[in-house]
């Protein structure tokens, strides 16, 4: 008898449960303004705003394809004129080092693959500045 009991519980609950789902649908379905394309449309105005008003065709500005950029923009490399000055310190073992330029105190860094030929302490060299992740750096250096 209990578990009879038990199942028409369940069954009440379940025809509850339809109901009430049956009753928002019919609610839904009362208050939406027609549904349709129209009432879902968005627009963005000129500052990057959703509205949903369409926007003024007067303020309308033409952009080429080819002036948008996607991704990071590239990197433009800075040269700066040739220099002449003193290589520091250079570890060839390990492929870098330091050039400081005649008449200042600035010592830029210098890897050996911005090396034209091979340099060790002391070379007065010449070279050109690029800007690197970490600053200035010496390329296409050549001994004087």
């Amino acid at each position: 008898m209990a578990e009879s009991f038990n199942k028409r519980e369940q069954e009440k609950r379940r025809q509850q449960k339809q109901e009430e789902k049956e009753r928002r649908k019919a609610e839904r379905k009362a208050n939406s303004a027609g549904g349709g394309l129209d009432n879902m449309i968005a627009y963005v105005d000129e500052f990057g705003r959703i509205t949903d008003t369409p926007p003024d065709p007067t303020k309308r500005q033409e952009i080429k394809a080819e002036d948008i950029e996607i991704g990071v923009p590239k990197r433009v490399e800075e040269v700066i004129t040739e220099r002449v000055g003193r290589v520091d310190f250079f570890d060839a073992s390990r492929g870098f080092g330091f050039i400081v330029e005649d008449g200042g105190r600035d010592r830029y860094f210098v890897h050996v693959s911005g090396t034209l030929e091979d340099i060790k302490d002391n070379d007065r060299v010449t070279f050109e500045l690029e800007r690197g992740p970490k600053g200035l750096n010496a390329v296409q250096v050549k001994k004087v």
